[in-house]
């Protein structure tokens, strides 16, 4: 009888309750091969082949070509923060609609700091708009760079569809109400 391959390990771990995280770890230690590990939790995640080698290829050198005995559940957890393992959704016409607004509200800032941009990446991939828009409901244009005007109308216009929605979360609506204010300051 041949042994289960990678992907069925993978799958048998996420049957089990496992993070991507996990799986990685369960599995690197087992086969003791980092990008066999990430590639077939990938896969098992649902992830294209053409985009699973792309992913696993951003973060080749810095993560899987060395690594360190014992430090697979750190490399997992690295890995799943970097998005190697979200799961892409698509998006229907609404959805692009709102991500064009944050598009928008995000040129106008005037800046935005890495670790927020790389988030705000994450969320239009994985379809967590809602996340995604009370992230920037929550930010404010950089003084003397940022177009406040602008940035607070795409917002509200992002808002707007998202509140739409047939059963939209119940955060937006408040979010939307403090852009709206936001929004009628600065066209004062």
């Amino acid at each position: 009888m041949q042994p289960p391959s990678p992907v069925t390990i993978a799958r048998h771990a996420f049957d089990t309750g496992a993070t991507p995280a996990d799986a990685y770890a369960t599995l690197a230690r087992r086969i003791r091969e980092p990008v066999t590990a990430a590639r077939a939790v990938c896969l098992a995640l649902g992830i294209p082949a053409d985009e699973t080698t792309r992913r696993i290829d951003e973060c080749h050198d810095a993560l899987l070509a060395d690594p360190r005995p014992g430090s697979e559940a750190d490399t997992g957890e690295i890995l799943e923060a970097l998005g190697v393992f979200d799961v892409p959704r698509p998006l229907d016409a609404r959805d692009l609609a709102v991500v064009d607004q944050f598009l928008l509200a995000i040129d106008a800032l005037g800046a935005i700091r890495a670790g927020h941009q790389h988030g705000l990446s994450r969320w239009f991939v994985t379809g967590n708009l809602t996340a995604a828009y009370l992230s920037l409901a929550a930010t404010h244009p950089r003084p003397g760079i940022g177009d406040a005007a602008h940035y607070w109308s795409a917002l509200v216009t992002a808002g707007e569809l998202l509140a739409a929605a047939p059963t939209p979360d119940p955060r937006i609506k408040p979010a939307l109400a403090r852009c709206r204010a936001r929004a009628a300051a600065v066209s004062r």
